[in-house]
């Protein structure tokens, strides 16, 4: 019993002797941890001078541009021509898994949870623009895909069931289908 005793005792000693903080080892301390401060770096004067007034003598062009003589079409503009002779759209049919294609291979998921005036959508795998989509609705004959700001991204309109053609707003195609 006594040798019980004796051999707990020298056991709880052990224990509490590995407790003990070996701060004076260096390993495991806080500064051993920290990075050593960098030296100062020297800084050289800022200079000003005045810019000149925009015609002046000079001045880089000597004047402005002129303003374009053609108006740019708008890819969107022509994705709403086609959506006028798109099929009728259902926003409960939109709702699921898409496949995009087009510029893109990759996949598009739309819900019904309220976001802003659209719904939650989101793509995986995609690249460029198609990676902002952050809401969806449909307007019209057109379904439009927002970023995070409201900003239509892209959008398409229905050519067959389950198949979508359209572009995105810097005019890359975008195809969905499932």
């Amino acid at each position: 019993m006594r040798f019980g005793k004796a051999t707990a005792g020298f056991v709880m000693v052990l224990a509490l002797a590995g407790c003990q903080r070996t701060a004076d080892s260096g390993f495991g301390s806080q500064a051993s941890l920290a990075p050593a401060p960098l030296a100062a770096q020297p800084v050289t004067g800022v200079q000003a001078t005045q810019l000149p007034a925009p015609g002046a003598p000079g001045a880089p062009n000597g004047q402005f541009p002129s303003a374009p003589t053609q108006q740019a079409s708008l890819p969107g503009a022509a994705n709403a021509a086609a959506a006028a002779n798109g099929l009728d759209i259902k926003k409960e049919a939109m709702v699921g898994s898409w496949r995009v294609g087009g510029a893109t291979s990759c996949d598009m998921f739309l819900t019904l949870t309220n976001l802003g005036s659209g719904s939650r959508g989101g793509t995986r795998g995609c690249a460029g623009e198609l990676t902002q989509i952050r809401s969806w609705e449909v307007a019209g004959k057109q379904v439009q895909f927002k970023d995070g700001n409201g900003n239509v991204v892209g959008s398409v309109y229905k050519t067959a069931e389950n198949q979508f053609t359209g572009s995105t707003a810097s005019g890359q195609p975008l195809q969905l289908s499932r």
